[in-house]
């Protein structure tokens, strides 16, 4: 159901929020234990919001006169990738690190959601610490394809993907640092967008790469996926990079848009089908009133080798501090550094060694400017040729 469907169906009275959550629920029950989207089912915390729901509609017609609506997101059933934190819920970024970590308070998107209506149904499956593409890389197993339960259902938002997908839930919360919502949204067959770095508070997820992270929303059609970004966007006192828009819903007119297709992404490499897709997309833009200007990006070949230096090295200094001492799950190793030692060893996966072993690497006395200094220049020529494209 979209979100639109589920107000409607509110407001008749077709179904209470109750039997909405009781429905995705059962849901949940019936496909993940094949499809494992979820890592943890909220299932009392959704159930408790639908009454919330259900109490303020049956409140509305006696507050009428003073003009109050249904919040935005009211009972619309929703997940959260488990790099998000929810106050009260496990929250384990898809490792054994962090098995038992309990969030201790909201991430800034969940206070949004939650005052939004959402009825958050439950945590999604990942790769490990955001560090993959597949969802393979989970320390707790892989989420299977919605449509094929042989192939893989992208990553590192896999799960939330995979459960907007198959019913479990209308919307999702994933999150992207180079291409975690993109890739599973794409596997799955939904819509995925990852905002414009600052657009959406970071306060409250579980870091990476700082520079790179941004939490973006996941849903079956464009309408929703706006919707959800809306609710989540904006500035946020506890999270400095974040930015308030000032772009009103008019500047988003696809009458107003130019739109810039660089000719460097149609080479060696693309799918023929995709690049009919792709360009058939480009036409309807253009028949509704975009201007579509063919642009040129040179350095673009530069940007994925440039992309892991940065983010291998950001890497390597956030999750410095998951050495079972001061954060994460500590195994014993009779002295501090063998505690760290085996703690870090045991409790991390391949993927996340390799990519602190590069960034720290790259970090080191006599290579820091060779590789992180050099990657930063690179970043910045990008971002210059970027801005006078625009």
């Amino acid at each position: 159901m979209t979100i639109e469907e589920i107000r409607t169906g509110l407001l008749k009275k077709e179904f209470s929020a109750v039997e909405l959550a009781e429905q995705y629920l059962a849901r949940i029950r019936e496909k993940d234990q094949e499809l494992h989207a979820f890592l943890n089912v909220t299932e009392k915390l959704a159930l408790a919001q639908a009454r919330e729901i259900d109490e303020k509609i049956a409140r509305l017609p006696a507050r009428q006169a003073t003009g109050e609506e249904l919040p935005p997101l009211a009972g619309v059933p929703c997940s959260v990738k488990d790099a998000i934190l929810v106050e009260g819920v496990l929250c384990t970024a898809g490792s054994r690190m962090l098995e038992n970590y309990i969030a201790p308070y909201d991430a800034t998107v969940v206070q949004k959601i939650k005052k939004a209506g959402a009825l958050i149904v439950g945590k999604t499956n990942m790769d490990e610490f955001g560090m993959g593409s597949s969802t393979e890389n989970s320390a707790f197993g892989p989420t299977k394809n919605p449509y094929d339960p042989t192939r893989v259902a992208g990553g590192s938002s896999g799960g939330s993907a995979a459960s907007v997908a198959t019913g479990e839930c209308a919307v999702s919360l994933g999150e992207d640092t180079g291409g975690s919502i993109r890739l599973p949204a794409s596997f799955c067959g939904v819509v995925g967008l990852k905002p414009t770095y600052g657009a959406v508070s970071r306060y409250g997820i579980i870091a990476i790469a700082s520079s790179l992270d941004q939490v973006g929303p996941m849903a079956k059609t464009v309408e929703d996926c706006e919707t959800l970004f809306h609710v989540i966007r904006g500035k946020d006192p506890m999270d400095s990079t974040s930015v308030e828009s000032k772009i009103s819903n008019d500047e988003f007119l696809i009458s107003k848009l130019r739109i810039g297709v660089p000719k460097e992404y149609f080479g060696e490499g693309l799918d023929p089908q995709v690049e009919k897709v792709i360009r058939g997309a480009i036409e309807k833009l253009e028949h509704a009133g975009a201007k579509i200007i063919e642009v040129s990006l040179p350095h673009c070949s530069y940007a994925l080798a440039d992309y892991y230096i940065i983010n291998m090295s950001e890497i390597s200094a956030n999750l410095a501090r998951y050495d079972g001492i001061r954060y994460g799950a500590s195994v014993s190793g009779g002295n501090l550094l063998a505690t760290y030692m085996r703690s870090r060893g045991e409790k991390l996966g391949a993927e996340v060694k390799r990519r602190i072993m590069l960034g720290t690497y790259a970090l080191s006395a006599g290579y820091y400017e060779q590789y992180y200094v050099k990657a930063q220049k690179v970043r910045g020529t990008l971002t210059k040729y970027l801005k006078k494209l625009m």
